[in-house]
């Protein structure tokens, strides 16, 4: 099955209307070219610069079949049976008429045989249309086709080059490949150009600049967000429970497995400042896969059909990003329901437990949330994710370890000081807490012109009230509801 057989298809199943979103405009012409040759179909081509022109021969049969309502009263005056490519059609269907006159050429389709094709880098198809219209979409290239394109590339390169032969390494290689797949035929082109014609090698240096340029090519929302720094979890103090959770998994989640389901992903769910974040960039970097942060504030749009398009091209994205990591960073703020926003938040966390219920790609969710009551109770059922994972507080051991990341990040030796005694006085601050309290500390230090000490560090814990005194209330119902219900991170 190829795109020609599909849309031949398509084609003889008597459609009146068929759509095609793609921005590889010539491919796409070339195909219909190709398909209306195979059914000895007369072709023909419409654009707001070229008017109505054969579509074998590129003669223009009218000048004045540039407007619109010109062109579409043609067709449909037309006796003859015949497929109408129409490009960049999409700005005029705001007209009422020129739907009209659509509809009636659809309507005519049983008699006159003529098919109307849409052709665009994006088509909402009118309501009145909908009925006697399908969607077609362009296969994008498999592994041989990609990997025909790469030699292509490389032969490119090395004509270029009095017939030098590109180095490759068989390892970065293989990467390269399978991180071109889920792009157009064009983009794969331009991204194995960028890694071929740089040095006249594929190696594993190529493979960080391709992923974001893959990324780059995506992201055209600016609603997922690709973050080049990771973390490691020696860098982060505690999760013992979660590192153990995601050793065990890493191997069937790398791995096609046929007797282990493919990890989904884990939902953290805890105190604010407890490091949910750094936890999510870390499940990252100890897999060492890309992260991709999905901002679900920003795909909302006031447009009625606009955010549900922005969420599911947001998800194909990061599927074909995959492997990767997709970190939703307080869900609740974007998911709990409003009766302000016509039912957009209820369709829109439907589509997503949808998606993650079916998703079969590899693409392991770490969603973040501090408010448990303002988190809708389907995406806490169990389920949706792997696991609830609730970050507490730090314990003694693990403020000490706090501490003497924070101390070695800045250049201070944890040697020079008593931790124990820090980390005992620290009871009931958080992780970003006490490192606060090692930044104001050495900013106090530096003012006087001393060397960080004890006693900087003990004054500026004397003056802090964390958060678990200041809303102890909330905190307390918080760790509460999680002691019965979640899995402690730590």
């Amino acid at each position: 099955m190829n795109d020609s057989h599909d849309l031949q298809c398509l084609f003889n199943s008597h459609i009146p209307v068929i759509y095609i979103e793609t921005r590889e405009e010539l491919r796409a012409i070339e195909l219909i070219k190709q398909v209306h040759f195979q059914l000895a179909r007369p072709g023909y081509k419409w654009t707001v610069t070229e008017g109505l022109v054969n579509l074998g021969m590129a003669i223009t049969l009218d000048a004045d079949l540039v407007e619109p309502v010109k062109a579409l009263t043609h067709i449909k005056q037309a006796t003859q049976p015949g497929i109408y490519l129409l490009i960049d059609f999409h700005p005029f269907l705001n007209d009422p008429v020129h739907v009209r006159l659509l509809k009636d050429i659809a309507l005519q389709h049983d008699n006159s045989q003529k098919t109307l094709v849409f052709l665009s880098h994006q088509f909402d198809i009118p309501e009145e249309l909908k009925a006697y219209s399908a969607r077609f979409e362009m296969n994008l290239p498999d592994k041989p086709a990609i990997e025909k394109i790469v030699r292509e590339t490389a032969d490119k390169w090395s004509s270029l080059h009095a017939g030098n032969k590109v180095k490759a390494d068989k390892e970065a290689y293989e990467i390269l490949v399978n991180n071109l797949s889920g792009l157009t035929s064009a983009d794969v082109r331009r991204l194995a150009n960028k890694a071929i014609f740089d040095d006249g090698a594929i190696e594993h240096s190529d493979i960080p600049k391709v992923m974001k340029a893959k990324y780059n090519l995506l992201n055209k929302d600016g609603i997922l967000h690709f973050e080049y720094e990771t973390e490691k979890f020696s860098d982060i103090g505690g999760f013992r429970n979660l590192k153990q959770w995601l050793e065990k998994r890493h191997r069937a989640f790398a791995n096609d497995s046929s007797v282990l389901d493919m990890p989904k992903g884990v939902l953290l769910l805890g105190v604010q400042g407890c490091g949910k974040s750094l936890a999510a960039k870390a499940v990252a970097g100890v897999w060492g896969i890309p992260l991709l942060r999905f901002d679900l504030g920003a795909m909302y749009n006031k447009y009625h059909g606009e955010t549900e398009r922005n969420l599911r091209e947001t998800l194909n994205s990061a599927e074909v990003m995959a492997p990767c990591v997709l970190w939703i960073d307080e869900i609740e703020k974007a998911l709990s329901s409003s009766n302000s926003d016509n039912g957009t938040s209820k369709r829109v966390l439907g589509s997503l437990l949808t998606w993650m219920a079916e998703n079969k790609n590899k693409v392991f969710i770490v969603a973040t949330a501090n408010d448990i009551e303002a988190l809708p109770p389907e995406l806490v059922r169990k389920g949706r994710l792997d696991e609830i994972f609730f970050v507490d507080l730090p314990d003694m051991k693990t403020r000490m370890s706090i501490f003497e990341i924070h101390l070695r990040k800045r250049d201070e030796d944890p040697v020079h000081f008593d931790i124990a005694l820090m980390a005992k006085k620290a009871e009931g601050f958080s992780g970003a807490e006490i490192e606060q309290l090692v930044v104001s500390a050495l900013y106090t230090a530096h003012t006087n012109e001393r060397p960080l000490t004890d006693k900087y560090l003990v004054s500026e814990l004397e003056m802090t009230r964390p958060l678990s005194v200041v809303m102890k209330e909330k905190i307390d119902f918080l760790r509460q509801w999680a002691s019965e219900r979640t899995v402690p991170a730590d």
